[in-house]
This record gives C-alpha cells, sequence and structure tokens, in this order.
C-alpha cells in the first residue's frame, strides 16, 4: 500500500483546507472524509470569518473563486446589553480596516474547498486508512480516532441550544452585524446576501435548551412575532426566509492537540461558544500554524516527529484556551439574572464603548485570529 506523507481524516472545511495547505508544500496527502451524516434539509449555517481566515482562503484559490453573493463584508456591529442604554459598538473606519468580517454561506464555502481538492495533483482521496508519517485529525468534536488515541476530551456542556436560520429583513442591512445579549439568551443577526441581496441576515440565536422545542415548533409566524419582539425592530421587521435548524453547545478542550505521529485540528481539539463567531477561525488557524511549522521543519526531521509537533501545540494551546476562556465567562456574564451581575455587565459595554484604544485591541485580536 502506498505510503503518503500525511493522512488528513475528516472532509470538513479544517480537513480540506488543511489538505489544500499542504499539497501546495508538495507532500503527498490522503483525504479519508469519513462518514458523513446526509444533510437534512437545507443548509441555513453562516459562517464569520476574520482576516486572517480570508487570507489563507485566498492563498489556497478558494475565497475569490466563492459566488460573489455567498460572501458579505462587515463593516459595523452593534452590541446592546439588557439594560438601556447598555451598547457597545465597533465600526472598520474608526478600526483603520476595510471590513471588521465577513460572514459566508458554509455550503457555498464547503463545495468550493471539495473543488479545488478534486483539482489538487497531490491530494487523493481514500475510503480507509493508509499508511502516513503523519496522521491529522480534524473529525470534528465527536472524533473517534481521538479517543481511540486515549486523549481525553473535556466536553461542557451549557444546558444552552442555538437555533439557527435564514432571515430577510425590509430594509438594508448596510453591512452591520447586531448582537443582543439578553439575559439568558443571546442573540445575533449576521447581515448577508442570500436569498435577498442587501437586506438578508444568517440567525444564531442561543438560549437554554428547555425553551427550544416551543420556538422550532412554533409557525412561521409566531416564530417572527418572538424574534422581531426579541429585536425591537432594531433591523426592521424580519421574516423567515429558510427553515430553522439547532445544535446543542458546549465548551470543550482535548488535553493534548499533539502525539507520536498525530495532531488535532478544528472541533476536535477544542470547541467554543458561537456568540464571539471564531469557531472556524480557530480552525483555520490551526491550520495556518501546522502548515507553517511542517513547512520550516528541518530536513533531517520526520513530518510526525512528537518534538515537531509540539511546536505547533505550543503556538495553539493559548489562543485557543483564551478565546474558550472570554466565550465561556461572557456567557455566565450575561445568562446571570443576579442584580449585581447585571449592573457590572452593562456598566462594562457602556465604559468599553468609551475606551477607543481598548476597543481598537479587541478588534486586532478577532482580526489576527
Amino acid at each position: 500500500m502506498k505510503r503518503f506523507d500525511v493522512m488528513v481524516s475528516g472532509a470538513g472545511c479544517v480537513g480540506r483546507s488543511l489538505a489544500l495547505a499542504l499539497a501546495r508544500q508538495g507532500l503527498s496527502i490522503a483525504l479519508l472524509p469519513g462518514k458523513v451524516a446526509a444533510p437534512v434539509g437545507e443548509d441555513v449555517r453562516a459562517y464569520a470569518l476574520n482576516a486572517a481566515s480570508v487570507a489563507l482562503l485566498q492563498a489556497l484559490k478558494v475565497w475569490d473563486a466563492m459566488p460573489a453573493d455567498a460572501a458579505t463584508p462587515v463593516y459595523d456591529m452593534h452590541i446592546e446589553g439588557d439594560r438601556p442604554g447598555a451598547q457597545l459598538d465597533f465600526s472598520s473606519w474608526q478600526q483603520g480596516v476595510r471590513e471588521l468580517a465577513w460572514i459566508v454561506d458554509a455550503a457555498a464555502l464547503e463545495a468550493e474547498l471539495a473543488t479545488a481538492v478534486r483539482f489538487a495533483p497531490h491530494i487523493q482521496i481514500v475510503d480507509q486508512p493508509v499508511p502516513a508519517a503523519l496522521q491529522a485529525l480534524c473529525e470534528g468534536k465527536a472524533s473517534q480516532t481521538r479517543a481511540s488515541l486515549g486523549v481525553e476530551f473535556k466536553n461542557q456542556a451549557y444546558g444552552h441550544t442555538a437555533i439557527a436560520a435564514r432571515l430577510v429583513a425590509d430594509r438594508p442591512h448596510l453591512g452591520c452585524a447586531r448582537q443582543w445579549f439578553r439575559s439568558p439568551d443571546v442573540l445575533a443577526l449576521l447581515p448577508f446576501n442570500r436569498p435577498a441581496p442587501e437586506q438578508s441576515f444568517g440567525l444564531v440565536w442561543s438560549m437554554p435548551e428547555d425553551r427550544v422545542p416551543e420556538l422550532l415548533q412554533a409557525s412561521p409566524e409566531a416564530f417572527e412575532a418572538e424574534l422581531n419582539a426579541a429585536t425591537g425592530g432594531a433591523a426592521g421587521a424580519l421574516r423567515l426566509a429558510s427553515e430553522r435548524t439547532a445544535w446543542p453547545l458546549s465548551l470543550a478542550r482535548a488535553e493534548k492537540f499533539t502525539g507520536p505521529g498525530w495532531a488535532l485540528l478544528g472541533d476536535a481539539a477544542h470547541v467554543v461558544h458561537p456568540l464571539a463567531g471564531q469557531g472556524l477561525n480557530l480552525g483555520l488557524a490551526d491550520v495556518a500554524a501546522l502548515s507553517r511549522v511542517l513547512a520550516e521543519r528541518e530536513g533531517w526531521r520526520d513530518l510526525g516527529d512528537e518534538r515537531l509537533l509540539r511546536r505547533y501545540e505550543r503556538e495553539r494551546l493559548a489562543p485557543t484556551w483564551a478565546m474558550g476562556q472570554m466565550t465561556d465567562g461572557l456567557l455566565r456574564l450575561f445568562a446571570s439574572d443576579q442584580a449585581p451581575l447585571r449592573e457590572l455587565r452593562n456598566r462594562g459595554l457602556t465604559l468599553v464603548n468609551t475606551l477607543t484604544p481598548l476597543k481598537r485591541w479587541l478588534t486586532a485580536r478577532a482580526l489576527e485570529g
């Protein structure tokens, strides 16, 4: 059986991006898609990508190949607390950047990555594990290979579920993303150009799981009434333009990211709450880091060398841990009904909104990943 340089297990956005990045180095790549569940209904997911993720996808010749309406720039972001006047605003103009982020159609990105993989000369799709110097595990949070290696995956369920859908508003979004911290739920509207150019949003509504069945089973009219009451008309009158889907939320982290001959990337290594929109950004940053470590290795060092792979692990441990702690802390702070915490979080939003240097620092961290 042919021996490959790297076997990438998992063919989601992170797995395919890694395969493409390593193939560009001339490495022979086996891509093992694994078992992919058949899609149920339309894919309404939307990814928020930062500048570093976009730069990686551009280098892989994927970003510019996507349909024009599949990616929407975010120029402004408006965040509201659960008290009148408690708000936080970010502007690309004030930060000196072209855009704060891009909202991307998940299905379109995955389709373009799949096309790029098919035409990559150094990538071979395989249907079973094959010999390779390095096994890169991009299998998601339920990775069976990670479990077979005996790597502990500490998973902390929030008891919250995210509801996602596509919406259309009666007025333009103007590239403004909006978020409401409403104790105990967090509601985000992501500006989008599908299905209606300049007037669509991707909805991500995180809430206690006991409320979710009611909203999923509600009629479109009843759901829209709840949604418009929650947003207060700030984004215009909103109506559903897709099915609704939901998934449970958690904070999870592998005890280690690497070992002899293997490395974990993406959700197989770490999972964070989506309130900051950083999940895929963290995964693509893993791709960039591992690709760089392998490209800069000494000529005598094997791709699966444990000391080599630890360079990747050391680079990714701190930022993934910090993002997990930040999203976890924000969720716990804004989900609490205790009066002192309500006052603290709302005053905090207002205070940060007045501190331009701090806002610039926060924006830079989000843009760079």
